[in-house]
């Protein structure tokens, strides 16, 4: 099944993280299709090993999509 969407060019590319410590410095990084799990890795737009137990530069970070909120305003008040 996966070489099947792989040949229809449904197959999710792979995405970089970084693991920040406390500090925010980088102490790993990952490049995998889901997020990995765990609170301390944070989307990044590449992977550059001078980063590497450096404090993560604030522009390599991806932003998270924005959710939806549940709750919907009400129209009229």
């Amino acid at each position: 099944m996966n070489m099947l969407l792989s040949l229809l060019g449904l197959d999710r590319p792979h995405r970089c993280f970084a693991r920040l410590d406390s500090a925010g410095r980088c102490q790993a990084f990952k490049q995998c299709k889901q997020p990995p799990v765990g609170d301390s890795w944070v989307e990044i737009e590449e992977i550059r090993l001078n980063w590497l137990h450096q404090v993560l530069p604030a522009n390599a970070r991806i932003s998270p999509p924005a959710t939806r909120s549940a709750v919907q305003p009400l129209l009229g008040l």
